[in-house]
């Protein structure tokens, strides 16, 4: 991202916006397995219809899904799926920090049998 122009900075920013919604992110993990319609989606998350149909416009704006017309219904798949591969990274991330914030606050909190032991010295 280095000196990249104010126009680019700010489609990055989109795309990652796309992805800052945990809807979004239930919508594109249920892609993974292939591609579904909307119907399908909504039944699978407890939304509406219209709803999904809506984040779903959100994710095809920033290139992440693609979208094909059959009849009366519309089916969406990935259109790259190294949008998985960026989630794994973050995810990964997140848990490493997770157990790095478990370890400090395990330092801190004094085993039960220390603790007492610390109280019948005094």
């Amino acid at each position: 991202m280095e000196e990249m122009p104010l126009p680019a900075l700010e489609k990055v920013a989109a795309y990652f916006q796309a992805l800052a919604e945990p809807t979004r992110l239930r919508l594109l993990n249920l892609l993974r397995g292939g591609e579904r319609n909307v119907g399908e989606l909504a039944q699978l998350c407890g939304y509406t219809a219209a709803n999904v149909s809506r984040h779903l416009s959100q994710l095809q704006q920033q290139g992440l899904v693609e979208r094909e017309s059959r009849g009366t219904s519309a089916y969406y798949r990935i259109a790259d799926a190294a949008v998985y591969e960026l989630c794994d990274l973050v995810c990964g991330q997140i848990a490493r920090q997770s157990e790095r914030q478990a370890d400090v606050r395990a330092a801190f909190t004094a085993p039960p049998q220390a603790a007492a032991a610390s109280r019948s010295k005094r």
